[in-house]
């Protein structure tokens, strides 16, 4: 008894560490927050088809040059509006098959000698991270010749990704700013519009907002079905609730005789 004590107690130990340098390595929305960066509330609709289009149309051409999605598959778009014809046309890349799981042609072993780690699969990302801190880290790039891709970023301080969607911004710049805050004065830091891009602001933001919808969806696709199959099943319950009160009046009016 005691040395099976003794071995669950180490399992334990060995768990609570083995979590704790996960959570140290992995970026959260905790890291954001820390970083001076306040969180940005992600305008995520999963009933939105054609924001879920525009975002799989963005996630294929900005994204899948690095990140896979490999337990995603291509037809299953389908489920968005998308017929065959058009994700062959649109987002078909890298493969012909409508079928086949949206995976990259570089090798993780080779990200990791060109970039020093392979970029993670994208497929549960906003599962993983929050669709709050991706919307907010997508927004918080700005220019910075200190760097050797040329880019920092407010809510991940010294990132080692560039900005995927700086042709779309343009060349955000940093913005510090001396405030008073309760007799202190406080640096305020910010991202500010520089160099355009191919979109004005109101644009990127709504095009950071579909990729990050459609990121949500890729985690969960199973929610928009599920949430149309609820409605249908809470709808056919309610009509059977009648019939049910109706055969218990019946029921009950006999045993009353």
């Amino acid at each position: 008894m005691m040395k099976m004590a003794k071995f669950k107690n180490r399992a334990v130990a060995a768990l609570i560490t083995l979590a704790a340098a996960f959570t140290a390595a992995v970026p959260t929305a905790a890291t954001a927050a820390s970083s001076g960066a306040p969180l940005l509330h992600a305008p995520v609709n999963l009933k939105d088809a054609v924001s879920l289009q525009r975002g799989a149309h963005l996630f294929v051409n900005y994204c899948m040059g690095c990140h896979s999605a490999n337990y995603m598959r291509f037809n299953r778009l389908t489920d968005l509006g998308l017929t065959e014809e058009q994700i062959k046309e649109y987002l078909l890349f890298a493969t012909d098959k409508v079928g086949s799981p949206m995976t990259i042609a570089m090798r993780p072993a080779d990200a990791k000698e060109w970039m020093g780690k392979a970029p993670p699969d994208m497929t549960v990302i906003a599962r993983s991270k929050r669709p709050d801190y991706i919307y907010t880290l997508l927004k918080s790039y700005y220019v910075d010749e200190t760097r050797a891709l040329g880019w920092n970023n407010l809510a991940y301080p010294n990132i080692g990704m560039p900005h995927p969607l700086w042709q779309l911004q343009g060349a955000a710049q940093l913005k510090v700013e001396d405030k008073e805050s309760h007799g202190h004065t406080v640096q305020v830091k910010s991202v500010v519009a520089g160099e355009p891009g191919l979109m004005n602001a109101v644009e990127y933001d709504r095009a950071v907002g579909d990729l990050v919808n459609y990121l949500v969806y890729m985690g969960e696709p199973w929610k928009v079905q599920s949430s149309r199959v609820g409605i249908i099943v809470m709808f056919f319950l309610s009509i059977l609730l009648v019939f049910v009160y109706l055969l218990k009046l019946e029921f009950w009016r006999d045993i009353k005789h």
